[in-house]
């Protein structure tokens, strides 16, 4: 079985979101891409299957494991990694991605293994980076870059990514008990947690969430502006998944931030027309 075949359900059901990027890639840099997807998101379902903390904790030990395999191996895969596992560890080697990365990614879901709560946006940001700001870095590897003020640009599109979720999830998340807006923010606007769940929030809702949408457009901007010009092309991958993720906040304010109930999308032409709009040159979101 091909790793396409093997690893088709992740990228094309589980994020569309990131699908029509993808799709632009060349074969070699596709395969190591959703590799490396592969590995997060089988690694935070860990975080999200309900398992009791310890078991999902050794469920997290053997993705570290087969972290190990992955940079251990030279050459051809050994025979008894799986596709997934023989594509990130040819991905890791060809395109030189810092295992460090992988390695904060891991502490952000082991953050997720008990209810947690920010007190300020300065610990959330750490989850923020953890989670989402590491993909980014590890994605600019493989799609290639000159300027090292780069990372700052993924890193920065990570965080406005990651925030962007935050919004749109708010409803499932409660249900996990996971309330990720930070306290010092819902204490300022009145607005309690439990609220979320019931889907009836109380306090003024609507100014903490235009509050947190500026938060995140400005990351939006910080993005663009640390993205140096010279890269702008080979960051195209990205600025797709900026746009498409531009979109799904701006759908979420139109809305009045009512985030309840059915989950906030865009079509899959909205997103295939934003992908194709932004490979072509056109600008992808201007916060």
């Amino acid at each position: 079985m091909s790793l396409r075949q093997h690893s088709g359900r992740f990228t094309n059901a589980r994020t569309t979101n990131f699908y029509y990027s993808f799709i632009f890639l060349p074969p070699e840099k596709r395969e190591a891409i959703e590799a490396v997807y592969a590995f997060a998101r089988r690694s935070d379902d860990v975080a999200d299957s309900n398992l009791p903390a310890e078991e999902a904790r050794r469920q997290l030990e053997i993705c570290r494991r087969n972290l190990d395999r992955c940079y251990q191996a030279e050459g051809p895969p050994a025979p008894e990694l799986t596709p997934e596992l023989a594509a990130l560890a040819r991905a890791v080697h060809r395109f030189q991605i810092p295992r460090e990365h992988f390695e904060e990614l891991l502490r952000g879901i082991e953050m997720d293994l008990s209810p947690q709560r920010y007190r300020t946006f300065d610990e959330l940001s750490l989850y923020c980076y953890r989670v989402a700001s590491t993909i980014g870095l590890i994605s600019i590897e493989i799609f290639g870059y000159r300027n090292l003020l780069t990372r700052k640009y993924a890193a920065n599109l990570g965080m406005a990514l990651q925030l962007v979720n935050i919004l749109r999830d708010l409803q499932s998340d409660a249900r996990r008990q996971r309330v990720y807006l930070p306290e010092e923010d819902l204490d300022r606007f009145g607005v309690a947690p439990e609220s979320f769940l019931a889907g009836k929030p109380a306090g003024r809702f609507s100014e903490l969430m235009e509050f947190e949408f500026a938060r995140a457009r400005s990351y939006f901007a910080l993005a663009r502006k640390t993205l140096p010009a010279e890269d702008r092309r080979s960051m195209v991958i990205a600025e797709i998944m900026g746009a498409v993720y531009w979109r799904l906040l701006a759908r979420i304010r139109r809305r009045n931030y009512d985030v309840f109930g059915e989950r906030v999308r865009l079509p899959r032409p909205l997103k295939l027309w934003i992908a194709l709009s932004v490979f072509c040159g056109r600008s992808g979101y201007k916060p």
